[in-house]
């Protein structure tokens, strides 16, 4: 019975394994930053707000269009999403490895 609860976890831990990889893959092929919008004398400018190394660097973008607005705030909503699932996937991890190498009981 014991053999059985450790294929079904080893299997789980497998799954577990390729979301992650996915999910790391998505959060790659999103477009890094966000926007800040500045508001100078009654215009908004806006700009691409981003992490280099460690200094959070900010780049003029101009005025945009509705388009290329949603294509960034779609972005962010992806980014946040992917990241929680990433995180309840590394736990979930973290879970069947400790179960996996847990000792039997005699």
């Amino acid at each position: 019975m014991r053999g059985v609860i450790k294929g079904v976890l080893a299997e789980e831990l497998e799954n577990s394994l390729r979301m992650k990889k996915e999910y790391e893959g998505a959060l790659r092929n999103l477009p890094k930053g966000c926007l800040a919008v500045r508001k100078i004398r009654g215009h908004e400018y806006y700009y691409l707000v981003k992490r280099l190394d460690k200094k959070v660097k900010y780049i003029y973008k101009g005025k945009l269009s509705a388009e290329e607005k949603k294509k960034y705030g779609e972005a962010k909503e992806l980014r946040a999403k992917y990241r929680k699932l990433l995180s309840q996937v590394k736990k979930q991890i973290r879970f069947l490895r400790s179960s996996l190498r847990g000792k039997e009981a005699v």
